[in-house]
């Protein structure tokens, strides 16, 4: 009977045992001073359910951390409340029994300790990064406090205590990209990456030039500035005023998109003008020039010249190539911009640095919104021909851009920028 009693026994222990270690697992929690006494639900001030398990605390405390004596001895338990990390969205706590000490020789008093949480704070590890995963994922301050059962406003304590902007990267890449955003209350903020390993490199919080020159002055030598080889700009010239300044051997690069991008604005501002001037807006000449726009910015070489289509806005059957002609016939000044155009887009895609730069000098003015954007890039000449010459774009600083933005636009926009700036740097990571 002893024999069965103490097999029982053992047994309600080792089954106690695995539940204790499952709970803890869950929770992903391995101290193993730790020891689960039971769970329970309860309801808080707001009538919100939380789940508390009920755990204890207790070792063995040789020394006292105070006089370093071997007099402790137990002097009660102190509880803590901690907040866990949800498991189904809602409010998990562990109500914690600590065990007290006290020294016989300095009557001075000590509670065990345990990693799980730090001193002085309530909130676990765990709970912090889960707000900080979900940050990731750009939700909302109040999203995320849903979803861990916790206050917005302790979100955003806890992104600031364990979030920290970096003094400066190590090492400045040979190859940057340089662009601006729309931030907080309607500033423009600086941002610049990596343009072969797309790694943001800082973010400012605004675009002055005097800023970016100290930031980069002040934080990186003559000899690491001068190991930058391209910086890649779109057309802002306050950009290229100073990036010779900062990095004397880079080469300055014009992003191929924006100069495509702004022959084609000159383009369309050509075919609204004519558009004007037609005075019979049932002609079929108006509504070619009127619907089909996207032909006029396609390249040559992808126009359909064989194959009949039916044409919106026309009504009418007809290869691309011949809607084309039939503009370009009726308004040759339309003609001259709409081949000017198509020299540019053939440089750019062939990446033809003596195509482009023949067609700059040879280019003669006939007073129509082409002449602005070629003078435009005869200024930026060095700058525009080196989009030919390398092969770099604005391509990786615009989708960092593009993520900023889509963290904005979820978050509702922010007030604070600091706020706004620890949370770019949760997406880039």
């Amino acid at each position: 009977m002893c024999y069965d009693l103490i097999a029982k026994t053992n047994r309600k222990e080792e089954i106690q045992m695995s539940l204790t270690n499952s709970i803890l697992c869950l929770f992903e929690i391995t101290d193993p001073n730790l020891i689960v006494t039971g769970i329970s639900k309860e309801r808080c001030s707001t009538n919100q359910r939380i789940h508390v398990v009920h755990a204890t605390l207790s070792y063995q405390l040789l020394k006292c951390p105070h006089c370093g004596h071997k007099s402790l001895i137990k002097n009660g338990t102190h509880m803590s409340h901690l907040r866990l990390g949800t498991l189904s969205g809602g409010r998990y706590e562990m109500h914690l029994k600590r065990q007290r000490y006290q020294c016989k020789d300095c009557s001075k008093t000590c509670g065990a300790k345990t990693k799980l949480v730090n001193r002085n704070e309530t909130f676990t590890h765990n709970i912090k990064h889960q707000v900080i995963v979900l940050a990731r994922d750009m939700l909302t301050s109040k999203e995320i406090a849903k979803l861990c059962g916790i206050s917005p406003s302790s979100v955003q304590r806890i992104l600031n205590a364990n979030i920290h902007l970096a003094y400066r990267v190590k090492h400045l890449p040979e190859n940057l990209c340089f662009d601006e955003f729309r931030s907080c209350n309607h500033w423009m903020s600086f941002n610049c990456c990596d343009a072969v390993s797309h790694r943001r490199i800082v973010t400012l919080k605004d675009r002055l030039s005097k800023d970016i020159i100290d930031y980069f002055e002040a934080r990186f030598s003559v000899q690491e500035r001068a190991q930058v080889q391209s910086v890649t700009i779109d057309m802002n010239a306050e950009y290229g005023s100073f990036i010779h300044r900062l990095f004397p051997n880079a080469a300055t690069i014009i992003d191929r998109f924006h100069i495509i991008q702004l022959a084609g604005r000159a383009l369309d501002n050509e075919r609204t003008q004519t558009i004007r001037t037609i005075q019979d807006k049932h002609s079929r000449i108006y509504h070619i020039l009127k619907s089909q726009w996207r032909l006029f910015h396609l390249d040559e070489i992808k126009v359909n010249d064989s194959k009949a289509v039916y044409l919106r806005g026309i009504n009418e059957y007809m290869t691309q190539q011949n809607a084309i002609d039939l503009a370009l016939d009726a308004f040759p000044r339309f003609r001259s911009v709409y081949q000017t155009y198509q020299g540019i887009l053939s440089a750019i895609h062939q990446k033809d640095a003596n195509a482009f730069q023949s067609l700059l000098t040879n280019y003669q003015p006939t007073s129509n919104q082409m002449d602005i954007t070629i003078n435009t890039f005869i200024k930026n000449g060095s700058a525009l021909l080196n989009s030919c010459r390398y092969p770099f774009s604005n391509g990786p600083i615009e989708g960092l851009n593009r993520k900023i933005k889509a963290l904005k636009r979820n978050c509702f926009g922010f007030r604070n920028i600091d706020n706004f700036f620890i949370r770019i740097s949760l997406i880039h990571e």
